[in-house]
């Protein structure tokens, strides 16, 4: 029989303990993000060059299907160089990157080579998501609370006290999914695999206990 926790059999004596689940799920979810740099002293013109590069850079995007393609930074800058400490004005620099997202993973190499064909010579990142995190995260809780079930009989059993399996509070220490990150360097003419992602959960459990 599993005793209230008004019995006072187990009124004055608890432990805590820390839980710790884990789970790795393959991501299906590809965000990417992509733009075009250009440099002149003209800013008029380099905007224009970069506006029409990027319009080809959508135009390809769209024949590949994707049509949700949002800008995350649109930048002017004034470029300098320093020569014997004289600052020497070396003109402007106009960057434009936008940020698309796929469940073809098989295709983002595809996708990269295409982009940069049409005229990106930005590919800032590459990330592997999962669409719905918070059904492995509960996973994860699960065999979070689990372990610290599982902590506690081991150490009631090694003291040879009665354990209440039922917590007395549990406390969530949440830790959101790392997406897996991948930066390309140099050429992007690959095949892109992404790994596992591991989603985790923490808890911290009152037990309480008698001797």
């Amino acid at each position: 029989m599993v005793r209230s926790l008004s019995d006072n059999n187990y009124s004055n004596h608890t432990m805590t303990l820390t839980g710790q689940g884990y789970v790795t799920a393959a991501p299906d979810t590809a965000v990417i993000r992509l733009g075009v740099r250009t440099t002149g002293y003209n800013v008029s013109q380099i905007q224009s060059d970069n506006a029409q590069s990027m319009k080809e850079v959508i135009q390809a995007l769209n024949l590949l299907g994707i049509t949700e393609i949002k800008t995350v930074q649109y930048l002017i800058d004034q470029l300098y160089e320093y020569q014997e400490g004289k600052q020497i004005d070396k003109g402007y620099e106009v960057k434009h990157i936008v940020q698309i997202q796929t469940d073809k993973l098989n295709e983002v190499g595809k996708i990269i080579d295409t982009v940069v064909s049409a005229g990106s010579n930005l590919i800032e990142a590459i990330s592997f998501e999962l669409s719905e995190p918070a059904l492995f995260y509960q996973q994860a809780l699960n065999n979070a609370l689990n372990n610290a079930v599982d902590k506690a009989k081991s150490i009631s059993d090694t003291l040879h006290t009665r354990l209440n399996p039922v917590p007395i509070r549990i406390l969530e220490n949440s830790i959101p999914p790392v997406p897996f990150l991948f930066t390309p360097r140099g050429a992007a003419t690959t095949p892109i695999i992404p790994g596992g992602l591991s989603v985790e959960a923490f808890v911290t459990v009152d037990f309480a206990y008698t001797d």
